[in-house]
């Protein structure tokens, strides 16, 4: 399948570059870690502050961009580049992302999560062109865990097990009461400013309908099985992607947390759309993900059952998800 100006034989030569290169940087990222488990030189937690004291960066951060964009501009030097740290040292906070061939790099997913040695944090390289995320790599050191997509290829954990992990006879469809029988992923998120009906507030208003009785709430209770916060929108996307995770709702994470995410959901069948519930949840489209816009919503890949296609399941699960949840505001210039 042909993207643009790449042939598929060119985005397979990416794509196994980009392999090669997450794990490259995996390993880079782990010699950091058993420096901390060992005591040697360079085990310090330390971290500076971003924007928030749970927006943090440390050295690990800064080496691992550096070393994969390094890698990236001797191979494609023709290719733009957006990695976080990169970004965040700049003023400017619009959407960078254009037409042309782009590598879209966080070095380290899960800063947080890494700084208290909790496993779940990544590697994540997506390939975007013509604005459209063809190739993910996110790989989890820790737990020996890549996930990665080429488009026209499948997506696939570890390069044996194809993504979601059951598809035989059939991937299964969403649950016939979705939410209710669903996992629920969701994210604190790094706005924690207490302000009334502010982000914080809403996020934690839709957290509470999505897991409340059935009935309760105005009738917004929807007795998820359960919420799972990873800490990793990067990772979150992958869980969706394996069918582990049957919905992600999320505002507020950037592209580079999202862009290899959302090409390994697509590619293995999942649905990608905004978080925020337009005025008519029960009719409005349901509109392809923007990549710049800060408001996420993930369902896994889904089969058919008796009575609906598993894309029909997909959306109904969306229009269901919008009734339970509040707006968010994340405003983006160029976006």
């Amino acid at each position: 399948m042909a993207v643009g100006p790449l042939s598929q034989d060119e985005l397979d030569d990416i794509y196994a570059f980009a392999v090669d290169l997450g794990r490259k940087a995996g390993d880079l990222l782990m010699s950091r870690v058993e420096q901390r488990i060992s005591g040697g030189e360079g085990n310090s937690q330390s971290f500076e502050e971003k924007d928030s004291s749970v927006d943090i960066v440390t050295q690990t951060d800064e080496d691992v961009e550096v070393f994969i964009r390094n890698a990236l501009q001797a191979k494609y030097p023709s290719h733009r580049f957006l990695g976080e740290e990169t970004y965040a040292k700049g003023q400017s906070r619009d959407y960078l992302i254009d037409e042309q061939p782009t590598w879209c790099i966080d070095p380290l997913d899960g800063t947080v999560n890494y700084t208290h040695l909790f496993p779940m944090f990544c590697i994540s390289i997506g390939f975007i062109v013509q604005h459209r995320p063809v190739i993910g790599v996110i790989y989890a050191p820790f737990q020996d865990q890549l996930f990665s997509s080429c488009i026209g290829r499948g997506a696939w954990l570890n390069e044996k097990r194809q993504l979601p992990l059951i598809h035989k006879p059939s991937i299964p469809p969403m649950p016939a009461n979705a939410p209710s029988g669903c996992v629920f992923s969701c994210e604190w998120g790094k706005d924690r400013r207490d302000i009334p009906d502010g982000n914080m507030s809403r996020k934690i208003e839709s957290f509470m309908n999505m897991a409340a009785e059935l009935g309760s709430r105005g009738g917004k209770g929807g007795m998820v099985h359960g919420m799972r916060s990873l800490g990793s929108a990067t990772l979150d996307l992958a869980f969706t992607a394996m069918g582990s995770f049957d919905i992600w709702w999320e505002g507020g994470c950037w592209e580079w947390d999202v862009a290899a995410g959302i090409a390994i959901l697509l590619e293995a069948g999942g649905l990608v759309t905004t978080a925020n519930p337009p005025e008519n949840p029960d009719s409005a489209p349901i509109p392809d993900v923007r990549l710049g816009s800060r408001l996420y919503l993930a369902i896994r890949p889904a089969g058919p059952s008796l009575t609906e296609s598993g894309r029909e399941s997909q959306e109904r699960t969306v229009r269901e998800v919008w009734r339970r949840v509040r707006h968010l505001e994340y405003n983006r210039p160029g976006a």
